[in-house]
């Protein structure tokens, strides 16, 4: 898929891997309508950008869901990349909480697939990307409802990537990790122990960039030890499981769960 010239509607534009995607896109020549609930984020960053527009929408209302799609206009390239936390047992959550994050990270990113996809098809062209993590291939204790709907995402994914190919339409799945600097874990506030390597927002939006591109299935970002296992984890999950345990995986998900209990 060519960015240059292409109508990029990307979600959850306020945060910062939002914001990092947005700049790298928007370099490459992309008119990027950015969007998410924090208008006084998004109308700087647009001004920054130059050519870019903004739209502030509520993804946990389907109502503002609708509205977003109906003032989109044409687009090329849809980023599905707003989300909110789920870290934390399952017993910790209200029946709204689960609602809601089902709703942003899961519900949401199909809608809209499923309002653009057919459009794209009738053009030959065009890309879905979808913001998944290495939740959505490796289980946590402490995570259940991120897993959830970080799983239901790569095999959304997966799925409608075989359906649309002979469309013409590309499909990718990104899987970051911790990233620092900015974004969920950055915002948490959490310690991971050490030998525990991260990456940067620019990585994330350079993935974003090299999936789009050359139209790759899936794009970790994660240092070579949590690729790899997470890549066991599919593998073998109850000793990945164990081992996770051993490493203080739990002890992490708890001060993740902590730092993001307010956002839920």
């Amino acid at each position: 898929m060519q960015i240059s010239g292409s109508n990029v509607l990307l979600t959850g534009a306020s945060g910062g891997l939002g914001q990092a995607i947005a700049r790298t896109l928007a370099g490459r020549g992309a008119r990027v309508l950015l969007t998410g609930r924090r208008a006084d984020v998004l109308e700087p960053l647009a001004a920054e950008l130059g050519g870019a527009s903004t739209l502030a929408v509520d993804l946990s209302d389907p109502a503002e869901v609708d509205r977003l799609l109906e003032q989109a206009g044409e687009v090329d390239i849809l980023i599905a990349n707003a989300a909110l936390p789920g870290s934390g047992r399952l017993e910790s959550f209200s029946t709204e909480q689960i609602d809601r994050a089902i709703e942003v990270n899961l519900r949401v990113p199909i809608v809209m697939a499923h309002a653009l996809a057919p459009s794209m098809a009738a053009r030959g062209a065009g890309h879905l990307l979808f913001m998944s993590s290495l939740s959505g291939k490796a289980a946590t204790a402490g995570s259940s409802i991120y897993n959830a709907t970080k799983f239901g995402l790569r095999g959304f994914a997966g799925a409608i990537r075989a359906e649309l190919r002979p469309a013409g339409v590309g499909v990718s799945c990104v899987f970051p990790g911790f990233i620092r600097e900015a974004g969920m874990f950055a915002e948490s506030g959490a310690k991971l122990p050490p030998g525990v390597g991260t990456r940067t927002p620019q990585d994330v939006a350079d993935a974003v960039l090299s999936a789009i591109e050359r139209n790759r299935g899936e794009v970790d970002v994660a240092p070579i030890g949590l690729r790899l296992g997470s890549t066991f984890a599919g593998i073998a999950p109850e000793v990945s499981a164990r081992v996770t345990r051993r490493m203080g995986g739990e002890r992490i998900t708890a001060s993740l769960a902590d730092g993001q209990q307010e956002k839920r």
